[in-house]
């Protein structure tokens, strides 16, 4: 059986932050994604889930100082979790993606967010 580790993403960035370590770059960033659905009332209802993103510059990715908030992108990446102590010493879970290939869509997000 083969095993993998594959999520792909299409969404809206929220914040961001770019740095570097040695000579390469990285971006670290929140992803939006929504689904729309209507509820058997009859009213509408949008779900956002945001993801952490990290993204080390390589030759997949775009020059990462031009993601920003409100870039649209698709992220294929794949699933990774840590842990972190707090200032308070409280012990920490994340799940964050690391990008291995990230495009800019410039078409509207609406149909495909919720398909």
């Amino acid at each position: 059986m083969e095993q993998f580790n594959r999520i792909e993403l299409r969404g809206i960035v929220g914040s961001v932050r770019h740095g570097s370590a040695g000579e390469r770059n990285v971006a670290n960033f929140s992803l939006a994604t929504s689904r729309a659905y209507t509820k058997k009332d009859g009213s509408a209802v949008i779900d956002t889930e945001w993801h952490r993103i990290v993204a080390w510059e390589n030759a997949n990715l775009p020059d990462l100082s031009q993601i920003e908030k409100g870039s649209k992108l698709k992220v294929v990446g794949r699933l990774t979790y840590r842990k972190w102590t707090g200032t308070d010493g409280a012990e920490h879970d994340e799940a964050e993606v690391q990008a291995a290939q990230i495009e800019f869509i410039n078409e509207s997000l609406s149909s495909q967010l919720s398909a």
